[in-house]
């Protein structure tokens, strides 16, 4: 019997390309910067054709932004699946804040992608980098209003709260990814508890 043409190894090649070039393209952006990066770098890396990058991806700038959108899509799903299975209330938030900085701390690299070289490189990655913190932002939002429904907070702008949580959550990662310190620990065992007492949501610790 002849080979099927629509075998799914090759339906998924497009698609296994496209992630070895952004794999190879955090790896050139991560050591040189967005400035200083060619795209022949990304072509030597990934071993892909020139072809095929220029297909996925026409340009430099297009290539950055789908780096920051996958590492959102990361984020975003780390999240939802880290509540799956807790009930509405600040349960949720808590466990939502926590996965929020465990991601960071995990994916230092995209996230210095993310925080760092994408400040400052104009009004289309300003845009980008905005959009990704309204998605969390809104869901940080829903859990709130969540808690607020069931009685375990007092009503809040929930709107304003949780961007000034991931204004926060971003000051405190930027500082680690440029320094190193504080350490991912040191920020969730202090930032975490900062932001639930903002809405007066007492954390209590276990070793208390």
């Amino acid at each position: 019997m002849p080979p099927e043409t629509d075998h799914p190894a090759e339906a998924d090649k497009p698609q296994k390309t496209r992630e070895r070039i952004l794999d190879a393209a955090l790896d050139v952006f991560s050591r040189k910067g967005y400035y200083d990066t060619r795209m022949d770098e990304i072509v030597e890396e990934s071993h892909a054709s020139k072809g095929s990058i220029y297909f996925h991806f026409p340009n430099k700038e297009k290539l950055f932004m789908a780096l920051v959108e996958k590492f959102a899509t990361l984020l975003e799903r780390n999240v939802t699946e880290a509540i799956a299975q807790e009930p509405q209330g600040m349960a949720r938030v808590q466990i939502a804040l926590q996965s929020v900085l465990e991601t960071f701390g995990k994916y230092r690299r995209p996230a210095k992608i993310l925080l760092v070289q994408a400040v400052g490189l104009g009004s289309v990655f300003e845009k980008t980098r905005m959009q990704m913190t309204d998605r969390f932002a809104d869901l940080i939002k829903t859990y709130l209003d969540e808690a607020i429904e069931v009685g375990e907070i007092e009503p809040v702008d929930t709107a304003v709260v949780a961007h000034a949580w991931m204004g926060a959550i971003y000051n405190v990662v930027i500082q680690w990814v440029y320094t190193g310190d504080p350490d991912p620990q040191r920020i969730m065992d202090t930032l975490l508890p900062l932001l639930l007492n903002s809405v007066q949501f007492h954390v209590v610790r276990e070793d208390a």
